[in-house]
Order: structure tokens, then sequence, then C-alpha cells
């Protein structure tokens, strides 16, 4: 089983924010990569309730089901590569490949024949090695929304905690409470 632990802080920014970090780290935004992260739940959320996260990322001709749930610290992820045709049956008909990911959510008492395709948010990315961890500058578009984060993913919480907070600070950008990007796309998808 393909599991590791994340862990992450991160920070929305304003356009005017995001575009003077690229031009500090020398980013040109023509450098961004886009990726697509593809959400199921079940029609009552359930992963959501027991605060986990299931998407699809697209990268290319990539795929890779990733299942994301609440860690003593960070997030645990299970992770599976699938193939296209997996990829298109879970997303076109609800039909997620058996595997790692469906078993531990059918351990969470959740029937993984109930998950639901959702929505696509898609992101224009650039990683970057930063001080024993990666700097990740995102802007990602879903539904009628976009919006600009920084991310910064560390083995070591506390370092990571004071580099990422100095840097915020280095640059005169508040920090701002910040949910996870599901938690976003949730919060602007539109009411059956």
């Amino acid at each position: 089983m393909n599991q590791q632990l994340e862990i992450e802080y991160k920070n929305l920014l304003t356009e005017e924010e995001f575009l003077r970090l690229l031009a500090h780290f020398q980013i040109d935004e023509k450098d961004l990569v886009l990726q697509k992260n593809h959400y199921f739940d079940t029609p009552d959320f359930l992963l959501k309730e027991q605060g986990c996260a299931l998407r699809i990322r697209e990268k290319g001709s990539s795929y890779e089901l990733t299942l994301k749930e609440p860690a003593e610290e960070g997030l645990l992820e299970t992770n599976e590569k699938i193939d296209e045709h997996l990829a298109k049956g879970a997303i076109e008909f609800n039909i997620l490949p058996q595997g790692d990911v469906t078993q531990r959510i059918a351990e969470k008492n959740i029937e993984p024949s109930r998950l639901r395709y959702f929505g696509t948010l898609s992101t224009l990315r650039k990683e970057i090695p930063y001080k024993d961890g990666l700097l990740v500058f995102d802007k990602s578009s879903y539904f009628k929304k976009v919006d600009f984060e920084l991310e910064y993913e560390v083995k070591d919480p506390e370092k990571g905690k004071r580099v990422f907070f100095h840097l915020l600070n280095q640059f005169g950008i508040p920090v701002r409470k910040t949910e996870n990007k599901i938690m976003r796309f949730y919060l602007e998808m539109p009411k059956k």
C-alpha cells in the first residue's frame, strides 16, 4: 500500500501577492503546470463528515487516485496510480477501481459503490525546493471562482511552520484562514 504523511502549511493570496512571489522566485506564469483534481464523495458527504477527501489527480497523461484522512500530524494519504480508462470510468460512470483506496473507504463503513463524482478543480502549479521543504504556487479555478494559494510541504512541522510564517511576514502577506482545496470547492459548489 502506497501511503505517506502530508504536512503542509497554506495561505490564500491576492492575485497581486501571488504575482509578486512568482517574480521574486523568478517563476514565469508560463512555467505553471496544469493539473486537475476530480473530487468524489457519497451523495450525503460521508467522507467529508469524517474529515476525508477523495480525488483523482490528472497531470498530463498520468492519473492518481488519492484518499486523504486526518492523522495525528497532517494528513495520511493513500495513493494509487491508475490508467486513463479507470479514471474516465470513475468520472463518467462513478465506478471507482478496486484497490487500496476503496478498501480504506470500506473500512470506514462507506460502501465504495455509493461514491459519486462532484466536479473538477483545475490548478496551474509550480513547485520549487525551499529550505528543506517544497514551496508550491497554485492558481485554482472551480465553478466561477479563481483563487491563489501558497503551500509549503515539509517533513518537520515545527521548522516548516517557522519558515512558512517568516516567508509570509517577509512579503507583508497577512496570515489568512485557508481551507484545503476540496473544502473551498464544496463551499462554491452550486446547491442542488
